[in-house]
């Protein structure tokens, strides 16, 4: 009898605190919309900001959702047996689970490190990778266009360890140095590979976006060392949560000793929501076509890009002022089918003498990321993919109306 009043006060309980987390976030949702103000009259595109993925999660409703009762998971610790002690059991488990469904990435004989997006990641990579004994920093060097925030994230603390060294096919300086390779590539959306192939290399592989609305999976990753993001591929950039699958044991140690230092560990209560939502994605993914589930997270992402793609060549080949990369389609593994590329940012060279092309672009209201910020040349730009749908369709009216 007892057993039984438990139970049903527990369903009782969690039941109202699902109406109130719903009554909540009903309560923010009309309000998210105006926190990232633009320029006065302008479109701000010089973010990355994934809100186009918003569509899907509502649709999804309480599907989601997680409570967390107030007096759970105070304690720092997570499993004291893990390497990464703060990693949440559940939070790997549907990591290991969605690249399992996805194809995307070898999680076998890899070690799991959580960090506060990729970000944080990177910076633990750097840690661990660097030799503590050296008399002069390891150089860190990727292909340019390089993503633009390598160069700020590796020098912003004048660290002894390691040094931001450029251009990896200008780099010429002998001695131990780490190469990023990320692919696909942000901003140009290519698939890359490592460029300065020297004995005395480590490689870091970002592949933030390597998920199948975005580039035809071929098969899986199997890197030393690679970083996700729960902010590009699931697109919840505010949750920040990121992993990287580690084969070396005494890497993944050194990172997490990284992210101990730095903000004694990583928010178990992001952790479990990342969890729901990558477990959302692999029941979707796994179940795709049937009638409970309907269409996978990542059909809908990519029948999304795709459109969104095609209004932006269409609008570029109207105003016959801009030129967009062309990408070869290659067979996905994961969508069974040949699929094209279409990443998440697009990146536009102005045409016609322009050579400020994100100067003249702002002059149009339209703001963007300059060249200059990549490691290349002022007639590039990059452009977001990934705004809301109202913002996207206001970028293409606009870039379809300028003439020169």
């Amino acid at each position: 009898m007892n057993i039984r009043l438990s139970r049903s006060v527990l369903l009782r309980g969690l039941l109202f605190w699902h109406r109130k987390a719903a009554i909540f976030t009903e309560s923010v949702i009309g309000i998210s919309c105006f926190l990232r103000k633009s320029p006065v009259g302008g479109y701000s595109n010089s973010s990355g900001d994934p809100t186009m993925f918003e569509k899907y999660w509502r649709q999804m409703g309480d599907k989601a959702t997680v409570v967390i009762p107030g007096w759970q998971h105070i304690s720092y610790f997570s499993d004291v047996t893990n390497i990464c002690w703060f990693l949440e059991p559940k939070f790997a488990k549907e990591v290991e689970r969605v690249h399992k469904a996805v194809g995307n990435a070898v999680t076998e004989g890899r070690h799991i490190v959580v960090g506060t997006g990729s970000s944080q990641l990177y910076l633990a990579a750097l840690y661990a990778l660097s030799a503590h004994d050296l008399t002069e920093p390891v150089s860190v060097v990727s292909e340019a266009p390089y993503y633009s925030s390598y160069p700020s994230m590796t020098d912003c603390l004048k660290s002894g360890l390691y040094k931001w060294m450029g251009d990896a096919r200008s780099f010429n300086k002998e001695g131990a140095y780490i190469e990023l390779v990320t692919s696909p590539n942000n901003p140009d959306g290519h698939i890359r590979r490592s460029v300065v192939n020297r004995s005395e290399g480590i490689l870091v592989h970002d592949l933030a976006y390597y998920w199948p609305q975005y580039t035809p999976i071929s098969s899986p990753a199997d890197h030393d060392l690679m970083l996700f993001t729960v902010s590009k591929s699931t697109g919840h950039a505010g949750m920040r949560i990121g992993w990287a699958l580690v084969k070396d044991r005494e890497i993944a140690s050194r990172m997490t000793k990284f992210i101990e230092l730095n903000t004694i560990g990583v928010s178990k209560d992001s952790q479990l929501r990342a969890a729901k939502i990558l477990e959302v994605i692999s029941d979707s993914s796994e179940r795709a076509g049937s009638s409970a589930e309907g269409e996978s997270f990542f059909e809908f992402s990519y029948n999304l890009m795709s459109e969104r793609w095609k209004l932006l060549r269409e609008a570029v080949e109207h105003s016959g002022s801009f030129s967009l990369p062309e990408f070869r389609p290659g067979f996905c593994t994961f969508l069974n089918r040949v699929s094209e590329s279409q990443p998440a940012f697009a990146w536009m060279k102005c045409e016609r003498d322009i050579e400020d092309c994100e100067s003249f672009l702002q002059g149009h209201k339209i703001f963007t990321r300059g060249g200059k910020h990549f490691g290349v040349g002022t007639e590039y730009v990059r452009i977001s993919m990934l705004d809301r749908d109202d913002n996207f369709h206001l970028l293409v009216k606009r870039l379809s109306a300028i003439h020169i």
